[in-house]
């Protein structure tokens, strides 16, 4: 049966990275018609940032919908192929479960649908100076969406324990939610703020999706498994299409989803304390740019030319492909070191 369910999950995330493959020209086709294009800040704000960047203005955004668009249709493909045929293998494909990926499943659509707004917003400058969102109305959106989620947890499915790695579970009562909307939140900005390089959010978080993947798998969340490696099929088919120079970017729609869920997936499977260990440089990213803007609140200057740190990195020099390659590398090692970490603390 194990053969039966891992044989489920690398068809799916294959399936998964065709359909996003294919569907991409098109995709790629209608953003560079309707102009759907990156701004890049003129105001003075972001002076290195906006020299480094400058060449890729215009470069469309919101290609995140591949993600959260070919997960959607996959889910619904085959859970109503399911229905028609329960008993034969294709039916058995289905990965749509209330208990494991239906949550996931609404909050990355949900997520997705607001970022996509903002990027809307963003391209065509409809609200702030910066044209999308300003942090207090994003912040107060991914709250709302963190927060009918940790509800759905506590009140429908009756979550309440936390896992503190090597020394157990522990139940925290109405404490659940408060934490669970913060882990939610603080992965969704973390996440979107290593979106700054071509190929650089894909690969991190296609490493982070895969170690997510394993842990769901040898907790026997096979659907949950499913879910994971049909995000990283279609990150895959982004990647092609995003390693320098980038065709898309994968814009709010995209990153802020994909972190929504990163999130959920790690309080699903109860390894909330590791994902900071998996998704490292998401930390490093954020804790750069909380640095950065206390250094100027409170000593009137800045830390790093630019934050968050892989802007600074290219402001010292480093071409985008060496800082992104290596960033892939350390993703790569922290998502295994955190697979270990879970692995040893189940056996303990």
């Amino acid at each position: 049966m194990l053969g039966f369910y891992l044989v489920k999950i690398l068809f799916l995330a294959t399936l998964s990275f065709v359909a996003a493959f294919i569907v991409t020209p098109f995709l790629s086709h209608f953003l560079y018609k309707y102009k759907m294009g990156k701004h890049i800040r003129s105001d003075g704000s972001t002076p290195v940032m906006s020299a480094l960047h400058a060449k890729k203005a215009g470069t469309p955004t919101m290609g995140g919908i591949l993600m959260w668009g070919t997960t959607l249709c996959l889910a619904l493909l085959f859970f109503y192929l399911h229905s028609w045929f329960p008993d034969s293998w294709i039916g058995r494909l289905n990965f749509l479960s209330r208990s494991e990926t239906l949550l996931p499943l609404g909050a990355l659509v949900l997520a997705g649908l607001v970022g996509m707004a903002d990027d809307w917003f963003n391209i065509n400058r409809m609200i702030s100076k910066s044209g999308g969102f300003t942090m207090k109305q994003r912040l107060g959106l991914y709250t709302v969406v963190a927060s009918i989620c940790a509800w759905w947890f506590y009140s429908k499915l009756g979550w309440d324990i936390f896992h503190v790695p090597f020394l157990g579970d522990f139940s925290i009562g109405w404490w659940y939610i408060p934490i669970f909307i913060f882990i939610i939140v603080a992965t969704a900005f973390s996440v979107n703020e290593i979106d700054g390089l071509d190929g650089l959010a894909g690969g991190t978080l296609l490493a982070a999706f895969m170690s997510m993947a394993v842990m769901a798998f040898l907790l026997g969340r096979y659907d949950l498994a499913a879910f994971c490696g049909v995000i990283m099929g279609s990150l895959l088919a982004f990647l092609w299409y995003n390693i320098p120079p980038a065709r898309f970017y994968m814009g709010d729609t995209g990153a802020m989803s994909l972190g929504v869920v990163l999130g959920i997936m790690a309080m699903l499977t109860n390894t909330a304390l590791f994902l900071p260990i998996i998704g490292i440089l998401f930390v490093v990213e954020s804790l750069s740019v909380i640095i950065q803007l206390l250094s100027k609140r409170f000593r009137g200057k800045k830390v790093f030319l630019s934050a968050p740190i892989h802007h600074h990195l290219e402001a010292i020099g480093w071409p985008e492909s060496k800082i992104v390659m290596r960033f892939w590398v350390i993703s790569a090692v922290s998502a295994a070191f955190g697979l270990a970490l879970f692995i040893l603390d189940r056996i303990l």
